[in-house]
């Protein structure tokens, strides 16, 4: 967020994350419903004055089977070893709630994403980390387990598309907003395909 030169706050929400709802049948809608939950949940704790809250829920999905984060240690090796060698979707629903309120504003981002094989040994190492319980699908794509192509969002996959977020924003009349593709290319090492597009065109 400190890349788009806006002054802003992190806070956490106890809104649910039901994976079994119907929706999960379209994942993409499932993922905007939860982060149009997280919204509002901040709303009801935060009060009027909070000012636009964007709230983002992150899934994963493996031959259209939804993915949240694992229950235990055995149920994220499961889905490791699922993923393992194969291409998977990443979905990140983002809410946007404007100060005036209202219904949240809401869109999602889907990125393909290839991860490595992974060994009993890998695996091993990553589970000894004690992050993969708070990861969809059960990692995390900073500890490159996973790679993203240069025309995919890699932000999105680390749960916050960022373009995306800047074209939105801009629609609703935020101001001052920086253009976050010099920063997201200067901390990748690459020049991203996809952002100068989705800071432009709504949908990317």
């Amino acid at each position: 967020m400190q890349w788009l030169a806006v002054p802003y706050r992190s806070v956490a929400t106890d809104a649910p994350e039901d994976l079994t709802s119907p929706l999960r049948s379209v994942p993409p809608v499932l993922a905007r419903a939860l982060a149009a939950d997280k919204a509002r949940a901040a709303r009801a704790d935060l009060g009027a004055d909070a000012g636009i809250i964007v709230a983002f829920d992150t899934i994963v999905v493996l031959d259209r089977r939804v993915l949240g984060k694992p229950a235990d240690e055995a149920d994220a090796r499961r889905m490791l070893r699922e993923l393992s060698g194969r291409t998977h979707q990443v979905i990140t629903g983002v809410a946007v709630l404007a100060a005036q309120g209202g219904e949240p504003e809401t869109f999602a981002v889907t990125t393909d994403v290839d991860m490595r094989e992974l060994d009993d040994a890998a695996i091993d190492a990553w589970l000894a980390e004690d992050e993969a319980l708070g990861c969809a699908g059960a990692y995390n794509i900073e500890r490159h387990l996973a790679h993203v192509a240069e025309s995919g969002c890699y932000q999105n996959v680390a749960g916050l598309p960022l373009c995306h977020l800047y074209q939105r924003l801009r629609k609703l009349g935020v101001d001052d907003l920086a253009s976050p593709i010099a920063s997201c290319d200067a901390a990748l090492g690459r020049a991203c395909a996809l952002g100068p597009r989705a800071c432009v065109t709504p949908g990317l």
